[in-house]
Protein backbone atom coordinates (compact mmCIF):
# COMPACT_ATOMS: atom_id res chain seq x y z
CA UNK A 1 0.00 0.00 0.00
CA UNK A 2 1.25 3.47 -0.99
CA UNK A 3 0.94 6.70 1.24
CA UNK A 4 -1.27 8.35 -1.40
CA UNK A 5 -3.70 5.67 -0.30
CA UNK A 6 -3.39 6.64 3.38
CA UNK A 7 -3.11 10.50 2.69
CA UNK A 8 -5.02 13.44 2.51
CA UNK A 9 -3.30 16.62 1.01
CA UNK A 10 -4.73 19.96 1.84
CA UNK A 11 -2.98 23.53 0.13
CA UNK A 12 -4.26 26.69 0.61
CA UNK A 13 -2.62 29.78 -0.91
CA UNK A 14 -3.22 33.03 2.35
CA UNK A 15 -2.97 36.62 1.10
CA UNK A 16 -0.01 36.74 4.49
CA UNK A 17 3.50 36.33 5.18
CA UNK A 18 4.70 33.40 5.74
CA UNK A 19 6.50 34.36 8.98
CA UNK A 20 2.57 35.47 10.24
CA UNK A 21 1.31 32.57 8.49
CA UNK A 22 3.65 30.40 10.75
CA UNK A 23 3.23 32.04 14.02
CA UNK A 24 -0.61 31.46 13.79
CA UNK A 25 0.58 27.53 14.88
CA UNK A 26 2.99 28.72 17.76
CA UNK A 27 0.73 30.22 19.88
CA UNK A 28 -2.35 28.83 21.88
CA UNK A 29 -3.90 32.54 21.90
CA UNK A 30 -3.54 32.08 18.00
CA UNK A 31 -4.84 28.60 17.78
CA UNK A 32 -7.61 28.60 20.00
CA UNK A 33 -9.21 31.61 17.65
CA UNK A 34 -8.92 29.58 14.32
CA UNK A 35 -8.29 26.28 14.58
CA UNK A 36 -11.20 24.04 13.28
CA UNK A 37 -13.94 23.25 10.57
CA UNK A 38 -16.81 25.59 10.47
CA UNK A 39 -18.97 26.38 13.73
CA UNK A 40 -16.28 24.84 15.93
CA UNK A 41 -14.58 25.93 19.20
CA UNK A 42 -11.89 24.89 20.87
CA UNK A 43 -10.38 24.37 24.59
CA UNK A 44 -7.28 23.48 25.32
CA UNK A 45 -6.45 22.16 28.69
CA UNK A 46 -2.35 22.27 27.63
CA UNK A 47 0.01 23.38 25.48
CA UNK A 48 3.76 24.07 24.58
CA UNK A 49 4.78 24.70 21.15
CA UNK A 50 8.14 22.75 20.76
CA UNK A 51 9.38 19.42 19.90
CA UNK A 52 7.90 16.28 22.15
CA UNK A 53 5.71 18.82 23.71
CA UNK A 54 2.20 18.66 23.21
CA UNK A 55 -1.26 20.32 23.31
CA UNK A 56 -4.32 18.65 24.79
CA UNK A 57 -7.64 20.36 23.89
CA UNK A 58 -11.13 19.36 23.19
CA UNK A 59 -12.85 20.52 20.13
CA UNK A 60 -16.65 21.83 20.48
CA UNK A 61 -18.85 20.69 17.56
CA UNK A 62 -21.96 23.15 16.71
CA UNK A 63 -23.96 20.27 17.28
CA UNK A 64 -22.59 20.22 21.28
CA UNK A 65 -20.70 17.35 20.96
CA UNK A 66 -16.94 17.60 22.08
CA UNK A 67 -14.04 15.73 20.58
CA UNK A 68 -10.90 15.10 22.70
CA UNK A 69 -7.94 16.11 20.99
CA UNK A 70 -3.72 15.62 21.41
CA UNK A 71 -1.40 17.21 19.14
CA UNK A 72 2.88 16.31 19.75
CA UNK A 73 5.08 18.45 17.90
CA UNK A 74 7.48 15.84 15.69
CA UNK A 75 9.38 18.78 13.99
CA UNK A 76 9.89 22.77 13.73
CA UNK A 77 11.64 24.22 11.65
CA UNK A 78 10.30 27.57 11.77
CA UNK A 79 8.87 29.26 9.82
CA UNK A 80 9.02 26.33 7.02
CA UNK A 81 7.47 22.93 8.23
CA UNK A 82 5.39 21.65 11.25
CA UNK A 83 5.37 17.92 11.77
CA UNK A 84 3.02 16.55 14.52
CA UNK A 85 1.61 13.56 15.09
CA UNK A 86 -2.98 14.10 16.11
CA UNK A 87 -4.88 11.28 18.07
CA UNK A 88 -7.66 11.51 20.59
CA UNK A 89 -5.52 10.99 23.35
CA UNK A 90 -1.87 10.03 24.05
CA UNK A 91 -0.26 6.60 22.59
CA UNK A 92 -3.65 6.27 20.16
CA UNK A 93 -3.33 3.58 18.15
CA UNK A 94 -5.08 5.50 15.19
CA UNK A 95 -3.25 8.63 15.57
CA UNK A 96 -2.34 10.15 12.46
CA UNK A 97 0.95 12.48 11.03
CA UNK A 98 0.79 15.46 9.41
CA UNK A 99 3.27 17.47 7.88
CA UNK A 100 2.35 21.38 6.88
CA UNK A 101 5.01 23.50 5.12
CA UNK A 102 4.58 27.13 4.26
CA UNK A 103 6.14 28.19 1.48
CA UNK A 104 6.11 32.12 -0.16
CA UNK A 105 4.49 32.74 -2.98
CA UNK A 106 4.98 36.31 -3.57
CA UNK A 107 3.95 38.48 -0.37
CA UNK A 108 1.60 35.38 0.07
CA UNK A 109 1.86 32.34 1.61
CA UNK A 110 1.26 28.58 0.29
CA UNK A 111 0.35 26.31 3.13
CA UNK A 112 0.32 22.58 2.36
CA UNK A 113 -1.53 20.22 5.01
CA UNK A 114 -0.41 16.79 3.94
CA UNK A 115 -2.40 13.98 6.74
CA UNK A 116 -1.15 10.13 6.42
CA UNK A 117 -3.58 8.00 8.30
CA UNK A 118 -2.08 4.00 9.38
CA UNK A 119 -4.53 2.28 7.38
CA UNK A 120 -6.14 2.86 4.48
CA UNK A 121 -9.46 2.38 6.18
CA UNK A 122 -8.94 4.90 8.60
CA UNK A 123 -8.18 7.69 6.31
CA UNK A 124 -11.21 6.55 4.28
CA UNK A 125 -13.51 6.40 7.96
CA UNK A 126 -11.84 10.25 8.50
CA UNK A 127 -13.12 10.89 5.05
CA UNK A 128 -16.79 9.74 4.90
CA UNK A 129 -17.37 9.60 8.61
CA UNK A 130 -15.72 12.96 9.77
CA UNK A 131 -15.31 15.11 6.59
CA UNK A 132 -12.33 15.42 6.84
CA UNK A 133 -11.39 17.09 3.25
CA UNK A 134 -14.13 19.76 4.14
CA UNK A 135 -12.91 20.32 7.20
CA UNK A 136 -9.73 20.37 6.40
CA UNK A 137 -10.21 23.20 4.21
CA UNK A 138 -12.30 25.46 6.25
CA UNK A 139 -9.81 25.00 8.61
CA UNK A 140 -7.37 26.45 6.70
CA UNK A 141 -9.46 28.81 5.69
CA UNK A 142 -10.26 29.93 9.22
CA UNK A 143 -6.70 30.40 9.66
CA UNK A 144 -6.58 32.88 6.35
CA UNK A 145 -9.58 34.64 7.84
CA UNK A 146 -7.47 34.76 11.35
CA UNK A 147 -4.26 35.95 10.05
CA UNK A 148 -5.72 38.81 7.41
CA UNK A 149 -7.68 40.41 9.84
CA UNK A 150 -11.10 39.26 7.69
CA UNK A 151 -12.67 37.93 10.59
CA UNK A 152 -11.99 40.78 13.23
Amino acid sequence: MTDSEREIVIDRRIDAPRELVFEAFTEVRHLSQWWGPEGFSTTTRAFEFRVGAEWDFVMHGPDGTDYAEWITWTEIVAPERIALLHGEVRDDPNAFVSVLTFEPDGEATRIVMRTVFPTKELRDEAVEKYHAIEGGQQTLNNLAAYVTGANR
